[in-house]
C-alpha cells in the first residue's frame, strides 16, 4: 500500500533533462509566472499531459452517445477554469499549452488583478497570508483558479493591506496582456 508518508510524484523528468531549447523555454516560463522551482512547472505540464490524453482518448471512442457524454464532461471543467471558451471542441484540448495553465494560476491571478507589484510579491502575499477568496485565507500560490473564483479575489480582513493608505499597496491593476 504504501508508507502514507510518502507520497507519490505528481510530476515526470524529461526524457532528455539536458536539452538547452527546452530548458530555455522552461526557464522563461519559471521566471514570468514566478514559480519556485522547475518541479512546479514539471507539475503542471504532467497535470496537461494528462487532460491531453483524455482527450485523445474521447476522440477514440466510436461510440457517438457515450463520446458525447464524456466529451461535454471534459469540455466543461476546462471551461470553468477558463482553459477555453464555450464554443470550443475536444480538439482545442490538444492545442492547450502548459503557458495556457500556468496563467490560470492564483499567483499569476493576484499579480494581474493588481493585488501586487510584481509575480513575486505575489506569491509573497499569498504565501503570508494577504489574500482571501470568499473571505478565507488562502495560501497555496499554484492552486488552479476557476473563472467564477477570480472575481472573489479580496485582501485578508486580517491583512494591513486592507487599507488603502497601506505603502505597499499598488494603486492600480495591471491590464492582462492579449498574448
Amino acid at each position: 500500500m504504501g508508507d502514507p508518508k510518502k507520497p507519490k510524484k505528481k510530476y515526470k523528468k524529461p526524457f532528455h533533462p539536458w536539452e538547452k531549447n527546452r530548458m530555455a523555454i522552461e526557464l522563461e516560463l519559471i521566471g514570468k509566472y514566478g514559480l519556485r522551482n522547475k518541479k512546479e512547472y514539471l507539475r503542471h505540464e504532467a497535470y496537461l499531459r494528462k487532460i491531453r490524453e483524455q482527450a485523445r482518448q474521447i476522440l477514440a471512442i466510436l461510440e457517438t452517445d457515450k463520446r458525447e457524454k464524456v466529451e461535454k464532461e471534459i469540455l466543461s471543467r476546462l471551461e470553468r477554469l477558463g482553459l477555453i471558451q464555450t464554443e470550443a471542441v475536444i480538439d482545442d484540448v490538444l492545442s492547450l499549452t502548459t503557458e495556457d495553465l500556468l496563467k490560470r494560476r492564483l499567483q499569476t491571478i493576484v499579480f494581474r488583478q493588481g493585488f501586487a507589484k510584481s509575480i513575486h510579491h505575489a506569491r509573497q502575499l499569498l504565501l503570508h497570508g494577504h489574500i482571501a477568496l470568499r473571505g478565507q485565507k488562502i495560501t497555496s500560490p499554484s492552486r488552479l483558479l476557476l473563472k467564477e473564483e477570480a472575481k472573489e479575489l479580496t485582501y485578508a480582513s486580517s491583512s494591513p493591506y486592507m487599507e488603502d493608505s497601506h505603502p505597499e499597496r499598488p494603486s492600480t491593476p495591471i491590464p492582462e496582456s492579449t498574448e
